[in-house]
C-alpha cells in the first residue's frame, strides 16, 4: 500500500505546482537568510580569533555559508521544475532527471538537519577553543614587541571592556602570569628582586590585575593593586566585600555570547529544514501524480501522487534486500578473484622421460 496516497485532478495538480513554485523561491531568499547567518558568525568569531586556539570553531559558519549556497541552488532548480511542469512539452525533458534529483533533495535534507544540531552540540568544542586560546594570549599580554603579539594587549584590555570580563575563568588568573613588561620593573628595587627571586621561575607574578577588568559602575575607585591585601586599602575586605572588578571570566562571557548565537541560528535552521521538508514532499506528489496519469493525451485525467509507492516498512525491507543482493555479488566477484588468482598461481607439473 502506498504511503499518503492522493488523488488529483488537472486542477489540483496545477496548483500543486504553482504553489511549489511559490515555496521553492521563498526558500531561495530562506537559503540567503542561512549564508547570511553563517558570513556574520564568521565575521564574529574572526574578531576574537587572537584568543581562540584553532579554527575548528569555524566549522558552524562554513556549514552554514554552505548549506545557504546549496539551498538556493537546489530550490531555484526546483522552482524551474515546477514552472515547467505546467507544460507538458518542457516538464518531458525534466522527467529523467527527478528520480535523482529528488534522492539529492533527500540528502540534502538530512545535512540541513545535522547542521542545525551541529548549531546546539558545538558549545563543548567551543568551550575548550577559548579555554585554551584564552589562556595562550594572557601569557602574551605584557609582549607587546612580539612579532604577530603586539596588539594582545590591546585586543584583551578591548575585550574584557566589552565582554565586562576578567581573565580566563576569573580575575585570579591575573595571578599566576607576569602581566607586566619587564621594561616597567626597577630591578633596583628591594620589592621587585624578592618577587622575582620567591618565584621557581623568574617571573614578576603580583596580585593586581589590569586596569580593564576594573567596573566602572562601582562607586569605590578600581582596587586592581594589592587585591588580596586587606591592609594596603581603607576600609576593605578581600574576603567579604564585592570587589568593584568583573567576576565573570572571559571565556565564561564569550562561551555565552557566541553560544547564543549559534543557538538561535540552529532554531532558524531548524525551521528551514522543516520547510524544505514540505517543499521534497510537494515536489515528490507532483512528481508522481505527473508519472500516474493514465492517458497522456489527456491531461485533465485524475492522477494519484504518494510518496512512497509501497508501505514505509515494504520499502525498507525492500532497500535492504537490494543491498544484500549487491553485497553477495561482490563476494561472488570476489570469490571470482581468488579463484583465478589460485589457478594462475599453480604451476602444471612436467614429466621428464628418459
Amino acid at each position: 500500500m502506498a504511503l499518503l496516497k492522493i488523488k488529483f485532478s488537472q486542477k489540483k495538480r496545477v496548483k500543486l505546482a504553482q504553489g511549489l513554485w511559490l515555496m521553492n523561491w521563498l526558500s531561495v531568499f530562506a537559503g540567503i537568510l542561512v549564508f547570511s547567518m553563517g558570513l556574520f558568525l564568521k565575521v564574529e568569531l574572526r574578531k576574537q580569533s587572537d584568543v581562540m586556539d584553532n579554527s575548528e570553531s569555524h566549522f558552524v559558519p562554513n556549514s552554514l555559508i554552505l548549506m545557504g549556497i546549496l539551498s538556493c541552488a537546489f530550490n531555484g532548480f526546483a522552482g524551474k521544475i515546477c514552472y515547467d511542469s505546467l507544460d507538458p512539452a518542457k516538464y518531458a525533458r525534466w522527467k529523467p532527471l527527478l528520480k535523482p534529483y529528488l534522492a539529492l533533495c533527500f540528502l540534502f535534507n538530512i545535512l540541513i538537519f545535522f547542521v542545525a544540531l551541529i548549531c546546539f552540540l558545538m558549545r563543548g568544542n567551543l568551550e575548550s577553543t577559548l579555554a585554551e586560546g584564552l589562556k595562550n594570549s594572557m601569557k602574551f599580554y605584557r609582549d607587546t614587541d612580539t612579532p604577530g603579539r603586539c596588539f594582545m594587549k590591546k585586543t584583551i584590555d578591548m575585550l574584557q571592556i566589552e565582554f565586562k570580563c576578567c581573565g580566563n575563568n576569573g580575575f585570579k588568573d591575573w595571578f599566576e602570569i607576569q602581566w607586566i613588561s619587564n621594561r616597567y620593573l626597577d630591578f633596583s628595587s628591594k620589592e621587585v628582586k624578592d618577587r622575582i627571586k620567591s618565584n621557581v621561575d623568574g617571573r614578576y607574578l603580583v596580585d593586581g590585575v589590569p586596569f580593564s577588568c576594573c567596573n566602572p559602575s562601582s562607586p569605590r575607585p578600581c582596587i586592581q593593586h594589592q587585591v588580596t591585601n586587606n591592609s594596603a586599602h581603607y576600609s576593605y575586605d578581600y574576603q567579604t566585600e564585592e570587589l568593584n572588578l568583573w567576576r565573570r571570566g572571559c571565556r565564561e562571557a564569550l562561551l555565552h555570547y557566541y553560544s547564543n548565537i549559534m543557538t538561535s541560528m540552529g532554531a532558524v535552521v531548524l525551521l528551514v529544514w522543516l520547510f524544505e521538508m514540505s517543499v521534497t514532499v510537494g515536489l515528490r506528489l507532483l512528481h508522481t501524480s505527473l508519472e500516474s496519469i493514465p492517458n497522456p493525451e489527456d491531461p485533465e485525467c485524475e492522477s494519484e501522487g504518494w510518496i512512497l509507492e509501497n508501505s514505509l516498512k515494504e520499502t525498507l525491507k525492500s532497500a535492504l534486500e537490494s543491498l544484500q543482493k549487491i553485497g553477495k555479488f561482490n563476494q561472488v566477484e570476489a570469490d571470482a578473484e581468488a579463484a583465478e588468482g589460485g589457478e594462475a598461481g599453480k604451476t602444471p607439473a612436467v614429466t621428464t622421460v628418459s
